[in-house]
């Protein structure tokens, strides 16, 4: 489960993995009631229970509804989809493909970036152009490992996620080569800190997973 947020208009928003879905939804009618009512809201299913809660599932990825809807919903939801990620940060970079949870490729690096300096004048100038020139290296480089790990795999991913630095994530993306790779990128952004491999490899606990928008009676705001 990922870490919840509050949501626009009120109650929270959280991911589920997959594999977990069915047991939440069981512990929500245990606290919440049965469902009174199940329905699609555009691509989502959204879930009435009898104390008036309401529970919006949001698939990570593309899915074709039929009846029963909960059921449909949550083995498309299981499916296992390959994916590409792509983080980066000042001076650290990482890429991957995933099939499902498992990785199947990727690349880590890093590259040094001054740190800020207290220092005016003519110095804080130089080091300003100097540390400038150093976070362009930093998105070529970055540019040069998705096209050599990411971008061979194009064709047969589903969706690009990205994390870190949007600002640089976009520098990044704005390379022509990687134009096949942007058409499939996703919101919202990865949550992610530094780029590190053990990061990487936490992104499917995220992107794999059900968004879920619960509200609960008295958290609804006019």
């Amino acid at each position: 489960m990922t870490r919840a947020r509050p949501a626009a208009g009120g109650g929270r928003i959280l991911g589920i993995a997959p594999e977990r879905l069915g047991r939440w939804l069981d512990g929500v009618a245990e606290r919440h009631g049965s469902f009174a009512d199940v329905g699609l809201d555009g691509a989502a299913v959204r879930i009435a229970c009898t104390d008036t809660t309401t529970v919006v599932l949001r698939a990570p990825f593309a899915w074709t509804p039929q009846p029963p809807l909960l059921g449909t919903f949550a083995a498309a939801a299981r499916q296992p989809h390959r994916a590409a990620v792509l983080l980066v940060r000042r001076g650290r970079w990482a890429v991957g493909v995933f099939d499902g949870p498992g990785l199947v490729v990727s690349k880590v690096d890093a590259r040094q970036v001054q740190g800020r300096t207290a220092a005016g004048g003519w110095s804080q100038q130089r080091f300003a152009r100097r540390r400038g020139h150093q976070t362009d290296a930093v998105v070529a480089h970055a540019v040069e490992t998705a096209v050599r790990v990411l971008l061979p795999h194009a064709g047969s991913v589903d969706a690009l996620f990205t994390g870190g630095d949007r600002g640089l994530v976009d520098d990044v993306l704005a390379d022509p080569r990687l134009a096949p790779l942007t058409a499939l990128r996703r919101e919202p952004a990865l949550d992610v800190g530094e780029p590190t491999k053990a990061v990487l490899l936490e992104t499917p606990a995220q992107f794999r997973a059900v968004q879920v928008h619960i509200t609960e009676p008295g958290e609804a705001r006019a």
